[in-house]
């Protein structure tokens, strides 16, 4: 009996494995959610909102209250002083969306069918977080449009002004794998949603990011310029040309205050080693 090649069935390619399956398997999940976010655009549009609605409170409600060292109480040198630190509570907040998104993809099985497929394990949580990277990024687009508007400005060159906003992406994209970590550790996305919040309150207010650290008690003031995240702050700052000409960088002489441009990045990429590894461990068990 003779057998036809037409007979035989197709065999399925086989994966590229290693480093390259898993870049593309990360993109094709990130195109999976980028186009997810464009049938719902509510997702951004109330992503936007939020940072709007704090940029035009603080600087239109506090801006004449608030004095900074060296200025005295001027709206215009608040608005300079403000807008790093509403940029770096921006992307910072876009925690809370990662971990609600990949605790829902968990809640409804969608994680189950990913794991019937030859992908990379990781690449599930990778796309996900690059496709909240992107949505970030228009966020804070759309927040330095405003923040031109109520008066804020650049006194650096653009390659700095861009530095500081690639810096600002990139603890965003830190922060996001603590929220996948924690969207994989709940039950619900509500619960996500929360447990995404309620520590980035004290981790954004305990920080330089919307006062100077002078004013806190000396305690707070060591826990503000050790904090991750104002070491972002004073980068941008530094880069934006934001900072108060002879003003000090540091109350305690922290050493993150006075390199903070070295000391955001050290902290971003530790960040995401760290919890990217928790994060993809916990994925393999929760699906395992």
């Amino acid at each position: 009996m003779s057998v036809t090649a037409k007979d035989v069935p197709a065999l399925a390619p086989r994966p590229a494995g290693g480093m390259v399956q898993s870049v593309r398997d990360s993109l094709v999940v990130a195109k999976r959610n980028l186009i997810r976010m464009t049938r719902i655009p509510e997702m951004i549009l109330f992503g936007v909102i939020q940072p709007v609605m704090f940029v035009v409170l603080f600087t239109y409600v506090f801006g004449g209250s608030i004095s900074i060292p060296g200025t005295g109480v001027s709206k215009a040198a608040y608005t300079e002083f403000l807008m790093a630190g509403i940029f770096a509570q921006t992307v910072t907040f876009a925690t809370a969306g990662a971990g609600a998104g990949i605790a829902d993809d968990m809640h409804k099985g969608l994680i189950d069918r990913f794991r019937s497929l030859p992908m990379a394990r990781g690449a599930v949580l990778t796309g996900r977080t690059l496709a909240d990277l992107v949505q970030t990024a228009i966020t804070l687009a759309v927040l330095a449009v405003v923040a031109l508007i109520v008066g804020w400005r650049t006194h650096e060159n653009i390659g700095k002004v861009l530095a500081g906003f690639a810096l600002l992406l990139l603890l965003g994209y830190a922060f996001t794998w603590i929220g996948a970590l924690i969207g994989l550790s709940v039950r619900t996305p509500e619960a996500a949603t929360s447990g995404g919040l309620i520590w980035l309150f004290p981790l954004t207010f305990i920080s330089n990011a919307f006062v100077p650290v002078n004013g806190m008690p000396k305690f707070l003031q060591y826990v503000a310029e050790w904090n991750p995240f104002s070491a972002t702050v004073q980068a941008a700052r530094e880069l934006f040309g934001n900072t108060i000409p002879g003003g000090p960088k540091s109350v305690t002489g922290a050493w993150p205050m006075e390199h903070p441009v070295w000391a955001s990045l050290i902290w971003s990429v530790l960040i995401i080693l760290v919890f990217r590894t928790l994060a993809v461990r916990k994925y393999r068990k929760a699906s395992g």
